[in-house]
């Protein structure tokens, strides 16, 4: 065969042009070298601007936030990308990347000859310097001066830079197309995931983008795609010829196709990233106590039980470590993008009625007291506490019961007689020492109702307060931030509760029988109904973790569409169940701390055999009855028309009253009445009790 005529168009000249260009500018840019001319002022590798990232306690990437201008620039280190990517890289770029100065002669002088060659560019001759030199510049490669510049600013980078600053900054500015910029930005647009582990064509995409980044966008429809298959197929192939690869990881990594969509960045704990971001917006990496992997599997159980419920309904899940308070994983809501259920909103710290999630806490103050015990007998039927008169979930009363059947059962009278008892203010006051922060309605004073459910409180409140009964009854702070010091002693916390009193309340729940088939005794747990079945709770731990689950309407509308309403046991207790499943092992409660009385309500103390109004009657069985008051020979002043209270301690239900000899109306059940006087002067009241014992006691209306 002849030898192919080299023929000469206009349309080449300029290649010509530019190949005698570089050939001689080649002698002067060694003198400026040799000479020290060349400015290193203008050879600093840019400050780069990197996306701020929110990473779990391992490092794993929760969620990434665009830099000011919209691109997305993660930053990115030699070790965080695969070192197959990087020898694929620099033999297909730069083969004597190690070797040449910033400037490889021979790779300009075998690109000028090949383009007149085949009329047209078929390798740049450009270093990955000159590429870090043209992306600094900002400029085209098209022209003489340009290339010539970036030679310079290549030389001038090489003598001041290293060779890993100079790869670590290509790593990190390469353009991908559209708004992202760098090798890990493009791994995780493209493929889902880090650039840590990558098959051979998905290393040979990340080096083909970078040459013609729009051109070659896969996300761009079909055209595109074939143009940048065939980019990527030509990177295999010389990785193939370089022995980078052997055959069969070449035909592996030809037959796997290209990516067609371009993948949302991570968003794991917006929430909780968004709320990092407003705290601290100087930093740029948040590094959380969370673990992402436990964190993406409950955001999925949450969106996938909402969609389940239906309708405007959400799902927020708060996950602890009791031991230390490190928040392991907080989903807000169902979809942060989801606008018809308010997903945006953050249900993990949202105001709500806790319903009956309280009562725990009621029962173990009770128990340090040493006013009730798990088997002492309390009273469920109606009664009414100076005008408040509570009712069991259902409207049914099964009489005497056991403390333990009362919590288990979750009934609403025999908690408030504990209240009572315990006292309104002394609960408030242990909910504060717990790190939680109860909300009162227009700061109105704490009274009987909070216990079940009129305050407000917030999922991490409720976890706060379980957290704290797990860890025998010490304070137990919440946290999610890693770098703040959170390294506080068990002993340096505050004691809310008896060790044994917590205990006790841990077995109780432990015993709780769910209808969802959760094994009793592995996890001790507690649900609530908000009033008007707006929100459903469930809480509990195991030996290691407390979870916390929330349901219901961020818009905080009564949920329709459930027969009986959204109700804690039934809609709140299986996604507690499933979080406690995908945490892993279950972890056992502890036994018993020493001191703990152990007793069947036989065997107990005579004075702890009963609690409430039992243990109220139990005295005035022995005493008899007591006007507390008004007290004997008290002067009282009256108002006409207004009632005067009578209140009876101690004697045996039910009571008959007498005021003047003659009976007055009103409940043989209650030791409290309001009595309006007929008018003002000598007052004789007579209480008598159901043994026949009296008390008198004689008063002055003035």
């Amino acid at each position: 065969m002849e030898p192919r005529p080299l023929r000469i168009s206009l349309h080449v000249g300029p290649l010509i042009g530019m190949a005698f260009a570089v050939a001689f500018a080649m002698p002067l840019v060694s003198v400026l070298w040799l000479k020290d001319r060349v400015g290193l002022a203008d050879a600093d590798l840019p400050q780069l601007q990197h996306s701020t990232l929110v990473v779990d306690r391992d490092g794993r990437l929760l969620r990434p936030f665009p830099v000011a201008d919209g691109r997305w620039r993660l930053e990115t280190g030699m070790d965080d990308v695969d070192s197959d990517y990087i020898a694929m890289l620099l033999t297909y770029e730069d083969r004597r990347f190690a070797d040449h100065r910033g400037v490889d002669v021979t790779a300009l002088i075998r690109s000028a000859v090949m383009s007149v060659w085949h009329r047209r560019t078929v390798s740049g001759g450009s270093t990955l310097t000159m590429q870090v030199a043209r992306l600094i510049e900002g400029g085209s490669t098209r022209s003489v001066t340009a290339k010539a510049g970036q030679i310079v600013h290549a030389l001038a980078l090489e003598k001041r830079h290293g060779k890993d600053a100079i790869l670590t900054h290509y790593l990190n500015r390469a353009p991908f197309g559209g708004n992202l910029e760098g090798v890990r930005t493009a791994s995780l647009a493209y493929f889902g995931k880090e650039p840590l582990r990558l098959s051979a064509a998905e290393a040979a995409l990340l080096v083909a983008l970078p040459q013609s980044p729009e051109a070659r966008r896969p996300d761009k429809g079909t055209g595109q795609r074939a143009a940048v298959l065939a980019a990527r197929n030509r990177v295999l192939r010389r990785a193939l010829e370089t022995e980078l690869i052997d055959r069969r990881q070449y035909d592996r990594a030809l037959a796997e196709p290209v990516p067609a969509v371009r993948r949302p960045m991570p968003v794991h704990a917006a929430h909780l990233a968004d709320r990092l971001i407003a705290e601290k917006p100087e930093k740029s990496l948040h590094t959380l106590t969370l673990d992402a992997g436990l964190q993406a599997k409950l955001a999925r159980l949450a969106n996938a039980r909402a969609k389940r419920l239906g309708g405007a309904v959400s799902v927020a899940i708060l996950v602890a470590d009791h031991r230390s308070g490190a928040i392991r994983a907080s989903v807000g809501s169902a979809d942060y993008f989801d606008r018809n259920r308010l997903g945006f909103v953050d249900m993990t710290l949202a105001v709500r009625s806790p319903g009956s999630t309280l009562k725990p806490l009621i029962y173990a103050l009770a128990f340090q007291d040493g006013r009730a015990h798990p088997e002492s007998l309390i009273e469920d039927r109606p009664m009414a506490f100076n005008g408040y008169q509570p009712a069991n979930f259902d409207r049914a009363y099964l009489g005497t019961v056991t403390v333990r059947k009362a919590l288990q059962l979750s009934l609403n009278v025999p908690a408030v007689q504990m209240l009572e008892d315990v006292g309104p203010a002394r609960l408030l006051a242990a909910m504060r020492r717990a790190g939680a922060a109860p909300v009162l309605a227009d700061n109105a004073s704490a009274n009987l109702a909070i216990g079940l459910g009129g305050i407000g409180m917030r999922l991490t409140d409720l976890v706060a307060l379980q957290a704290m009964i797990a860890s025998s009854g010490r304070a137990v702070p919440l946290h999610y931030d890693s770098s703040e010091d959170y390294t506080i002693t068990a002993k340096a916390r505050a004691q809310v509760l008896d060790p044994r009193a917590a205990w006790q309340v841990s077995s109780i729940l432990a015993g709780v029988q769910d209808p969802h088939g959760m094994t009793p005794g592995d996890v001790a747990f507690k649900t609530g109904t908000s009033y008007g079945y707006r929100d459903a709770w469930a809480v509990g731990f195991d030996g290691r973790h407390v979870v916390g689950v929330w349901v219901g309407r961020a818009d905080g509308k009564p949920v329709s569409g459930f027969v009986g309403g959204l109700v804690g046991i039934e809609v709140a207790a299986p996604i507690l169940d499933a979080v406690f499943s995908r945490i892993g092992e279950r972890h056992r409660l502890p036994p018993a701390p020493p001191g703990t009385l152990i007793a069947t309500t036989a065997s107990l103390p005579p004075a702890m055999r009963r609690a409430g109004k039992l243990a109220e009657e139990a005295v005035a069985q022995v005493n008899g009855p007591e006007i507390t008051f008004p007290p004997d020979a008290a002067r009282i002043d009256y108002t006409a028309g207004a009632p005067v209270l009578l209140e009876v301690r101690s004697g045996e239900l039910p009571l008959t009253v007498l005021i003047n000899g003659a009976p007055v109306a009103t409940d043989p059940w209650r030791r409290t009445l309001d009595w309006v006087p007929v008018g003002a002067g000598q007052v004789d009241i007579l209480v008598i009790d159901a043994k026949g014992a009296a008390a008198k006691s004689s008063v002055f209306l003035r």
